[in-house]
Formats: structure tokens, C-alpha cells, sequence
């Protein structure tokens, strides 16, 4: 029997990454958590048979299998409480908290009632990412000493529909809890422990944070340049990863956020379309195509299934979450004092 699952939140996150990934998996989505008309009509249309509630208490009253909290962050901490008080397993969207405090409050209650709580780290199963630990493991640039990694988009305007944008830090917009969240866990992933050493958080066009760049010092001995800004007319590419044997770049995202937006999800798991992105080697002049694995933002949730049945480990550990937590919570602390 399929897992029952239920859903806080059916804005951008829950109706174009969350459901249909978990269509995708084979988990059956039986309940969203929606106030929004709009969405209420896009959830009525995407899965009729899903049941609409306005409430926590109404969502928790489904006999759930598993929760997804994929609200505004805001609200991220009491309904992830009020998941795990009644026994219900509960995947966080990113960030899980706005803040360590928040993060250490989920995680507590984890604890206490031990029923298991993890975080939507999905760029851990892009296709750049799984392609650069596979050039790692295989050493394939040599002596990997230094990344840039960045999401970097030009778009001057603020949108005025987009909570992310508008909202201040405190509560729970920007790019620092958005976008830095993934540039920093797929870091820590590759290259393992870190030190921030710098950071810029700043708001160009007035409102929440939209050009944020922090420096990690691995205790790997590789340095990570991380990027994410709303306001860059000249994008650098997606990765530049420098090597004593050569330098792997990757120009563009793979396409499973434009796949999943155009409405399709993957089939028992696995995506039917190829999910590349493109990459090369550089070595000076001489260039060559790169072997590129294909993305699958599915795998977290067959491992999400899986750790429910007690065939593997979650997703995303206590201490990955922590350790991200943590260096957003300096970079704050380290761009104030400056």
C-alpha cells in the first residue's frame, strides 16, 4: 500500500517540486494544507482525488504515513512541531528553521518524541552534483583546490507576487536562506567540513537579500566560492571546479526544475527524458566533453520511502542540517559586524 502523505503549502515548492516528485515515487498524496483560492483550484485540478484542508489539525486528521511542510518559512517551526507531536514523520522544505534556534527547536522535538524529521536538500541529486562526486571519487581533474559554484540570474525587477523577494530575513526571505542554503549543503557534501571565512549579504533592489557570496574553507584543503544573486547581467556558469589535473565546468542547471514546472514528473522513480547538464574539461587549450550523470530529484524520496521501512538511512542527516544552519546563522553574524 502506497504511503499517505499530506502537504502544508501548495505554492511554488509543494505544486512543482513536492507533489509531483512524490506522484513520481509512487506516494499517494491525500491531503494539502491550503488557504490560497488559486491553489485550492490548482490542487482540486492536479489531484482530485487529494482532500484540501485550511488547518495543521485537519491536514494531521488523514491517518498520514508522512508530512511535507513546504509553507513560507515563517511557518516552517510550528507546523514541523505539530507534525512530529502527533507521531507523524515530516520532511521540512529548505531551510527547516530560519535560523539555528528555530533549527535546534525542530530537532529537539525529534528528539523528545522520536519520530524522524529531515530537510528538502534536493540540488544533492542534480546532475552537476552527482557528476562532480563521481569526478572526485574517479579523480578525474586531479587534486580538486577550489570550486565556484553559483545561481546567478539577472532579473532587475522584484516580483511582487514572490514572498522570497519581499520579505525581510526575519521573516524568512532571501537569498541567503533560499538559494545559498543549496550552494552550501551540496558544498559540505562534496568536500565535507568547513569554515565561512567571508561573506557578503546585501540587498540590491531594496528589499530581502538578492546578492549574497560566501567563502568556505574546507578542511578538505579545497576552497568553495559560493554565489547566488538576482542581479547579475553577466551569469557565470553553473560550476567551475579547478583541479591540479584539469578544471570541470558546467554551464547550466540540468532541465528537472523546468521538467517538473512544465508540469510532468518522473515514472516509478526515474525520470524518462534525459536530465544532463553539460559539461566540459579543461585542460588550457585542450577541451573535451565530459561524462555527465543524469539528475533524479526522485532519489530523495525513494530514500525518504526507504528510511520509512528501514532500508536505509534519511535523506539528509541531523548533522548535514545542522552544519548548514550553522553557517547561515555566521554569515548573518559575520556581514553585520563588517
Amino acid at each position: 500500500m502506497a504511503l499517505r502523505v499530506g502537504l502544508a503549502g501548495y505554492g511554488l515548492a509543494g505544486r512543482s517540486f513536492h507533489a509531483p516528485l512524490l506522484k513520481g515515487c509512487g506516494l499517494d498524496l491525500v491531503s494539502v494544507l491550503t488557504t490560497n483560492p488559486e491553489r485550492v483550484a490548482q490542487v482540486t485540478s492536479n489531484f482530485p482525488e487529494a482532500k484540501v484542508v485550511s488547518s495543521m489539525q485537519e491536514l494531521l486528521a488523514n491517518r498520514l504515513d508522512l508530512v511535507i511542510v513546504a509553507s513560507v518559512n515563517s511557518v516552517h517551526v510550528e507546523q514541523a512541531i505539530a507534525a512530529l507531536h502527533a507521531g507523524v514523520p515530516t520532511v521540512v522544505d529548505k531551510p527547516m528553521g530560519r535560523n539555528m534556534t528555530e533549527t535546534l527547536q525542530i530537532l529537539a522535538i525529534s528528539d523528545e518524541t522520536g519520530v524522524p524529521v529531515t530537510t528538502f536538500f534536493n540540488r544533492l541529486f542534480d546532475s552537476d552534483s552527482l557528476t562532480i562526486k563521481r569526478v572526485l571519487k574517479n579523480n578525474e581533474i586531479g587534486k580538486v583546490f577550489r570550486i565556484d559554484s553559483r545561481f546567478e540570474r539577472y532579473r532587475p525587477n522584484l516580483a511582487a507576487q514572490s514572498w522570497r523577494e519581499q520579505s525581510s530575513a526575519e521573516e524568512g526571505g532571501g537569498l541567503l536562506l533560499d538559494l545559498q542554503s543549496h550552494l552550501v549543503s551540496t558544498a559540505l557534501d562534496w568536500f565535507g567540513p568547513a569554515d565561512l571565512v567571508s561573506a557578503s549579504v546585501r540587498s540590491i533592489r531594496g528589499a530581502s537579500d538578492d546578492d549574497v557570496v560566501l567563502v568556505l574553507k574546507h578542511h578538505s584543503g579545497v576552497d568553495s566560492y559560493l554565489s547566488a544573486s538576482s542581479i547579475v547581467g553577466s551569469p557565470g556558469p553553473r560550476i567551475r571546479m579547478m583541479g591540479t589535473d584539469g578544471a570541470l565546468v558546467i554551464g547550466e542547471l540540468d532541465p528537472q526544475e523546468a521538467l517538473l514546472r512544465a508540469g510532468q514528473s518522473p515514472t516509478a522513480g526515474k525520470w524518462e527524458v534525459p536530465t544532463k547538464s553539460e559539461a566540459r574539461i579543461l585542460r588550457g587549450d585542450s577541451v573535451s566533453e565530459a561524462v555527465v550523470e543524469n539528475g533524479n530529484y526522485a532519489q530523495f524520496y525513494s530514500l525518504v520511502a526507504g528510511a520509512l521501512a528501514g532500508k536505509n538511512n534519511w535523506p539528509v542527516s541531523r548533522s548535514e542540517i545542522l552544519a548548514v544552519a550553522k553557517i547561515i546563522d555566521q554569515a548573518r553574524e559575520l556581514n553585520f559586524r563588517e
